[in-house]
């Protein structure tokens, strides 16, 4: 697979989608690779776009992307959409969503399904953020599914968070609720030619306020009309000087190392959680297990710490890699 980085590395579009390919399968091919383009990683802004369904964060990334490629910087889009169920791929396409930047060799668009995980976008993304990275990105874009407010998934890929919001739809109610308040680095009010949207700008500026943000960010609350291409430009300078902020007090440094180890966890978690389901099907011991489960004749939680407690048994889970 050094091959494969190599040429991700040298910015082959065809390569850096056969990268992210294999990640999605979850290849054992993909970790060789992952190892080789680690070092070449640091160098892309990572911008997170987050909120209710309905706001407009594909025309707001859509509108984004054309003023980062005015500015000669090269984009990659990671477009996390709802998961197929007969098919498990992402329901909305790249082709869709991002047409006229679809030819544009400065722009590469990837859609990725959520394959039923929480959290707004699966964790995968974290690392094909960092393939777009090593392949020479300047900003990776990160749009997640619609959101609530405890699906705070883009918290662990994102340097600058965005919130979108649009009058209208009960969203002043919403910022009320913590996990708004805990995810944004900016707040964008789309949308703002509709009726209500000074007065949601008013109570966010509002909460912000009753917030003890006097030793952080104070995160702005900018108004956009992103189908006009109004405010896209104060929303890139707002996210420019969010960066300058992380960087100049080490915060960007520290968020990353956080977020890479926090990778690291979820990435051996789900591994685990893949291999024991593995056994269920074909384990004879485990399908008894089950059964004594299901009829009430073992405890779930006894019998789990019960089989973790077993050298032997725990090894065969964790040595046997089902076939993919």
């Amino acid at each position: 697979m050094s091959d494969l980085a190599d040429r991700v590395l040298a910015g082959e579009l065809r390569a850096l989608s056969r990268a992210l390919s294999l990640l999605e399968r979850n290849n054992p091919g993909a970790a060789s690779a992952m190892e080789r383009l680690d070092p070449h990683t640091g160098r892309a802004y990572v911008v997170g776009i987050t909120g209710p369904p309905g706001v407009g964060k594909s025309t707001l990334l859509d509108r984004l992307t054309e003023h980062l490629r005015s500015l000669g910087l090269t984009v990659g889009i990671l477009a996390v959409d709802p998961t197929s169920p007969f098919t498990g791929g992402a329901l909305l396409g790249d082709r869709i969503r991002m047409q006229r930047h679809y030819l544009d060799a400065g722009v590469f668009i990837r859609s990725v399904a959520t394959r039923g995980q929480s959290g707004g976008l699966p964790r995968i993304v974290k690392s094909m953020a960092r393939v777009l990275d090593a392949a020479g990105k300047d900003v990776v874009l990160v749009e997640t599914v619609g959101v609530g407010q405890t699906e705070l998934g883009i918290m662990g890929v994102a340097d600058s968070v965005v919130v979108t919001m649009t009058p209208e739809s009960g969203d002043s109610i919403q910022t009320l609720k913590a996990g708004v308040m805990e995810i944004a680095d900016l707040y964008v009010i789309n949308k703002a030619d509709r009726d209500g949207a000074n007065q949601l700008a008013a109570a966010v500026t509002a909460m912000l306020q009753m917030a003890d943000l006097s030793a952080g960010w104070n995160p702005p609350v900018l108004l956009t009309q992103a189908y006009a291409n109004v405010g896209i430009a104060e929303l890139w300078e707002n996210v420019g000087a969010h960066r300058a902020y992380l960087r100049d007090r080490g915060e960007l440094e520290r968020r990353r190392a956080e977020r890479r180890r926090q990778e690291f966890l979820e990435t051996v978690q789900e591994e685990l959680y893949r291999r024991i389901a593995g056994h269920l099907a074909r384990d004879a011991g485990l399908i008894n297990l089950l059964a004594e489960i299901d009829g009430k004749t073992a405890e779930p939680y006894a019998a789990a710490m019960g089989l973790l407690s077993e050298p032997i048994k725990l090894a065969e889970l964790l040595d046997d890699t089902p076939a993919r």
